[in-house]
């Protein structure tokens, strides 16, 4: 659900999509690493998802992830 209701609409579907293919696959360190992604902010996670703005180190394979989602469609 926390995927779904971000606050814009933009990341609203690229991790819900992202939520969809991979949540139930995710072992318990990945989704701790996924819960605290979902802390971060929208603004900077649109940011990071697009390459605008490199992602913290502790991100970058994970949003790498999120980004190749889309791609992958």
């Amino acid at each position: 659900m926390r995927s779904m209701r971000r606050g814009i609409k933009e990341m609203d579907i690229l991790l819900t999509a992202y939520a969809d293919a991979n949540l139930a696959g995710m072992d318990a360190q990945k989704l701790d690493l996924y819960d605290q992604l979902l802390h971060e902010n929208d603004q900077d996670l649109y940011q990071w998802v697009t390459g605008q703005v490199a992602a913290p180190l502790s991100f970058s394979a994970l949003i790498a992830e999120v980004a190749q989602t889309h791609q992958n469609k």
